[in-house]
């Protein structure tokens, strides 16, 4: 019996490196994982009480037991275009699908929009299941390069110059993963400008939407489009601290209705190869994005701002690292001179040597496409991340040579 050829293209760099590796660490330090962006791993992030609240509601209404619709509950999808419209980009229940997360939301996207052999543009670095889903489909993953020197800013001309007949879209990722880059206005305008030139689509991954530091603005792209159709994907995970509840959604902004006649009509064919999420949490939808008051995620941010000053002010000492100051998300970059680590071929093998000698658990670059960087989380108590980045220099002390 063999496997599809679909299976068979299937392929995420992150997964592949960090499990298929057996990496050992140092029995006497404790480990301190900084690569794990699951916001619910260490415990000191608790969900809002009013998000059970709703959650235990709606199993109490022994209403939302059965199936519902497959784009999703009627309660659900109001609730989320109500909390997502703006007078620029208004949204109604119609304009809304409701997906197993913001994965299943760019998987449903990457379906609809190619045919095996077309291709899609996609940030490097950038978090490897956009590529990964849409090479299992046949599509090709074209990269465009961000600009560690201008904050991970989008190389607009090399996008452009990955262009042609067989591209179907554009995928933005803003706030970045794993860079924690965040757009300006005036630089989304610049990519929406490329994307009219050329008729396409963005496919813009908006998960970590809200989710930047202090003074910091974030905006989303279809508010700044006149003419660009926009799928925007996003869900509960990030700003809410659920990842595990699987709630995502497809904002669709069809600009010049070009999305009308073909895409939007295949989105929800494509939803109902399934029976759709767990109706329980989008029942509790509409108290949970109406209730969960602003400083909810903004307490988050302050933890992950102050994590990203101490990374950032360690780090920039320590001699052959360079770190990336970000503005948002929950991830910093950090670049590695690997000639000056002599016994140190890559950043993979920096991953494994630090874990052996001081428990310390990073990614490397090569998980997002991008060697010569690591990429830390920023979601740990304060005092971890402090030890952590001692841990690092001392790393760093004994293998840099000048």
């Amino acid at each position: 019996v063999v496997a599809s050829d679909e299976t068979k293209r299937l392929t995420n760099p992150l997964r592949k490196i960090v499990e298929d590796k057996e990496m050992p660490t140092n029995p006497d330090r404790e480990l301190l994982n900084l690569s794990v962006g699951d916001p619910t791993f260490f415990g000191n992030l608790p969900i809002h009480k009013l998000m059970k609240e709703a959650v235990i509601e709606a199993v109490g209404s022994e209403k939302f037991n059965g199936y519902g619709p497959a784009h999703g509950l009627l309660c659900a999808r109001q609730a989320v275009a109500k909390h997502y419209t703006t007078p620029e980009a208004p949204l109604t229940e119609d304009d809304v699908i409701i997906t197993c997360g913001c994965a299943g939301a760019l998987e449903f996207c990457f379906t609809v929009l190619g045919n095996p052999g077309q291709n899609i543009l996609v940030p490097i670095p950038g978090y490897p299941l956009d590529s990964c889903v849409a090479v299992s489909r046949g599509l090709n993953a074209r990269y465009y390069k961000l600009l560690p020197e201008r904050q991970w800013e989008a190389d607009i001309d090399h996008m452009e110059q990955l262009i042609d007949k067989d591209t179907v879209a554009i995928v933005v990722v803003n706030p970045s993963n794993p860079c924690g880059s965040v757009y300006s206005k005036q630089h989304l305008l610049d990519i929406l400008a490329v994307a009219e030139k050329y008729f396409l689509p963005i496919v813009a991954d908006e998960i970590y939407t809200d989710l930047v530091f202090k003074g910091q603005l974030s905006y989303l792209i279809a508010t700044l489009s006149k003419n660009v159709p926009v799928l925007s994907c996003g869900g509960l995970a990030k700003k809410y601290l659920v990842p595990g509840w699987r709630v995502g959604w497809i904002l669709i902004h069809d600009r010049n209705s070009r999305l009308k006649k073909e895409v939007i009509p295949s989105l929800i064919k494509v939803s109902r190869k399934s029976f759709g999420i767990t109706t329980l949490v989008q029942a509790a939808l509409p108290q949970i994005l109406e209730k969960v008051p602003q400083s909810y995620y903004e307490n988050t941010m302050s933890l992950v701002e102050a994590n990203a000053n101490i990374v950032y002010a360690e780090l920039s000492v320590v001699a052959g690292l360079t770190p990336v100051m970000p503005s948002g998300a929950l991830y910093m970059m950090v670049g590695v001179e690997l000639d000056k680590f002599p016994h140190i071929s890559t950043a993979i093998d920096f991953m494994e040597k630090l874990m052996l000698e001081e428990s310390v658990y990073i990614l490397p670059g090569e998980c997002f496409q991008y060697a010569g960087y690591i990429r830390v989380v920023l979601l740990l108590p304060n005092d971890m991340v402090k030890e952590a980045c001692i841990r690092i220099r001392h790393f760093c002390g004994r293998h840099y040579v000048q």
